[in-house]
């Protein structure tokens, strides 16, 4: 089973965040095969990093994403506890703390949070950037669009794809559509195929959990169980904990 730190090490530091992901990076020496992260476009056309397409979850600041520039979103605080703050990172800033790993085997898993607001051009801007810091090797892309999925490829043919959705049959279902994703990315409890079907497919699950600052039940997953089912790779908010 392959683990990734879902928006980083997001249990126990602010998801989203360049301290979640200096974390989780930390964990690449135990095992941890990479980080999940979501990015958006600003008003100006910055790719940044952010889960909600609002912004009133996770800062201080209330309002759509898309509707702020990166100069407004970089005034925006963060609460990461004991009086200190984070703020939205760029998707510049990620791969700048990460490349050098990136190129050396560990990996990173973008997804286009583009299934509400479609930010058209960002599959251009985010391929055009992960070429530029010669990570390529490094990254896979994924989106819940299957239309997203399908330019991606277009645009990039080597590109590492993944498809999303709720259930594992949705997503098997868009990939034989024809956005030929090279993986499945199903919600952990939507497994609603044998694992037969299943087969030869990559099938990352992602998992909802506790996100900081809430507090974990203290109960721990049996990875073994969602291997038997036939799920090759888990997202998960506190990997440090199966890790080493």
């Amino acid at each position: 089973m392959k683990i990734w730190a879902h928006r980083g090490c997001s249990q126990n530091y602010p998801e989203n965040t360049l301290t979640a992901f200096e974390k989780a990076a930390a964990l690449a020496q135990k095992g941890l095969t990479g980080i999940e992260l979501d990015i958006q476009l600003t008003k100006d056309g910055h790719m940044v990093v952010c889960h909600d397409e609002k912004v009133d979850r996770t800062t201080d600041g209330t309002g759509e994403l898309r509707n702020f520039t990166l100069a407004e979103l970089k005034k925006l605080k963060i609460d990461a506890g004991n009086g200190t703050y984070e703020r939205i990172p760029t998707i510049e800033e990620v791969l700048d703390l990460l490349a050098d790993r990136l190129k050396s085997g560990f990996r990173l898993n973008i997804e286009l949070k583009n299934s509400v607001f479609p930010y058209p051009g960002m599959e251009e801007k985010i391929i055009a950037l992960v070429r530029e810091y010669g990570v390529e090797e490094g990254i896979v892309y994924s989106s819940f669009s299957a239309l997203s999925v399908e330019r991606i490829r277009k645009i990039n043919p080597k590109a590492q794809t993944g498809i999303l959705d709720t259930k594992v049959s949705d997503c098997l279902y868009k990939l034989k559509g024809g956005c030929g994703a090279d993986a499945l990315h199903p919600f952990w409890r939507g497994i609603d195929l044998p694992k037969e079907r299943l087969e030869g497919y990559t099938v990352r699950a992602w998992l909802s959990g506790h996100l900081y600052p809430e507090k974990p039940t203290g109960t721990k997953l049996d990875l073994s169980l969602l291997e038997a089912q036939g799920i090759t790779d888990v997202f998960l908010n506190e990997p440090e904990r199966y890790l080493g």
